[in-house]
């Protein structure tokens, strides 16, 4: 098992151009955010900007208030055909989630064989990932996937939330038989909560992997089929007297990454099924490693009875209540910044010049909690029709680091300015896709807590 904590204990890579001098503000529960930098990310890292948005920890930031409030959950079916053109780049996007209901890091390309979306890792990078705009606080989840393969090689289905409560999925590529189970209650270490499940030939084949969270339970299922529930009231902690249970409003993300590059430490290689190998044919083929998406069903449920509501717009963080879901209310708040240099500290009054930087998405709303995904099927081309990849390359986020489970795919760093670049190219059978943009692997983040 991974000896890492909090989010790296899901999947714990980042990646990285930096320069010899690039100063970053790490930040933790014992060294919070400085003002001129107060946003603490989800990597652990002090900035502004985008660092201020999804992911963004209250408990490490300079004040809580450095975090835009978090848009609520919202029913959609988003089916990933031709769909990159509908994603924002994360280091653009500047918070107003109804204008995109996925930001995106890394190399997300159309995959038009399968009405599809790709995740790409290409050579010596650190993959991709997409993660919803909107945030849930319990509901029901369904993503009709495939995920990736190879020994060292790591695909990942996780809700997280601000506060670093968990509950995921994790493909080992080096296993194509089995998906791992895991559930974390504010990054609190503890390594016997993971658990397999049985999902065949899943690199292959479609399968539709499903999180029930409820207040009281949540149910892991593959096609319809549950596999694991964890319990509430067996998570309680008699010396906290605290239910460490998940329990405050999550973002999903989904992402390939590379556990076994040579450079993690040795037990997180050995449980990404070994080093990865940079000229295996999938690389030698296509260009990168992949895991296919072809949809996602998002049904949210009801807020925890008692829950205060001075609006129904956004989730906010009290402070109170040692950052339980009693400490959680709903708002009318704003949730998008006026600029790529602001934080929630700073005065984001919307005026009729303001826009935020994101496409429109097309994502199909249900008013039905009993909307389905697509059950397994399947089949899968060698050859990968050529498609479509996002491309950015805008001032993003005011930060110069990032670590953790998304993958920070910034190419440009200074004091002020993060640049944010995606690759450009075709999918499937073009093997030199671009993605030499001089991307370097730094350290694992030992611990956020």
């Amino acid at each position: 098992m991974r000896s890492l904590s909090g989010v790296l204990a899901v999947a714990a890579i980042a990646l990285k151009f930096v320069s010899a001098d690039d100063d970053t503000t790490t930040c933790s529960d014992d060294s919070h955010c400085p003002e001129s930098s107060p946003c603490c990310s989800q990597y652990g890292v002090c900035g502004s900007g985008s660092y201020c948005l999804g992911g963004c920890n209250p408990k490490f930031s300079y004040s809580k208030d450095a975090c835009m409030p978090m848009p609520v959950c919202q029913d959609s079916i988003t089916i990933f055909d031709n769909y990159t053109s509908k994603m924002v780049n994360q280091y653009t996007y500047l918070g107003d989630a109804s204008k995109a209901n996925w930001t995106y890091e890394g190399y997300p390309i159309d995959y038009d064989d399968e009405n599809a979306l790709i995740m790409a890792m290409p050579k010596n990078s650190g993959g991709s990932v997409i993660s919803s705009t909107h945030y849930m606080w319990y509901g029901n989840i369904k993503a009709r996937m495939k995920a990736s393969r190879g020994a060292g090689v790591v695909s990942a289905m996780i809700m997280f939330s601000s506060v670093q409560d968990e509950i995921d999925y994790e493909w080992v590529g080096a296993d194509l038989e089995k998906v791992q189970t895991n559930w974390y209650w504010q990054g609190a270490l503890n390594w016997t909560n993971s658990k397999n499940l049985t999902a065949s030939n899943n690199n292959d084949e479609y399968h539709v992997y499903e999180i029930d969270w409820k207040e009281d339970v949540i149910t892991w299922s593959v096609d319809g089929e549950a596999g694991r529930t964890l319990f509430r009231n067996t998570t309680y902690n008699s010396t906290s007297k605290q239910y460490e249970y998940p329990q405050t409003p999550a973002r999903i993300q989904l992402s390939i990454w590379p556990g076994g590059n040579a450079t993690n430490a040795v037990g997180t290689i050995e449980w990404a099924g070994g080093e990865i190998d940079w000229d295996s044919d999938d690389i030698k083929d296509y260009g990168y490693y992949y895991s296919v998406l072809e949809s996602v069903n998002i049904t949210c449920y009801d807020p925890p009875a008692g829950t205060t509501k001075n609006g129904s717009e956004v989730y906010q963080y009290t402070g109170k209540n040692s950052w339980l879901e009693s400490g959680v209310i709903i708002t009318d708040g704003n949730t998008v910044l006026k600029d790529y240099d602001n934080s929630g500290l700073d005065d984001n009054t919307p005026d009729k010049s303001s826009s935020s930087s994101a496409s429109s998405s097309s994502s199909t709303k249900s008013s039905s909690g009993s909307t389905k995904s697509t059950s397994t099927s399947s089949g899968s081309s060698n050859n990968k029709s050529t498609g479509t990849t996002a491309t950015a390359d805008v001032e993003g986020s005011s930060s110069t680091a990032a670590t953790g489970f998304v993958q920070d795919m910034s190419t440009t760093s200074n004091p002020t300015k993060s640049t944010s670049s995606a690759s450009t190219g075709s999918a499937g059978g073009n093997k030199n896709m671009p993605y030499g943009f001089g991307l370097t692997l730094i350290s694992v983040l030992l611990s956020m807590i």
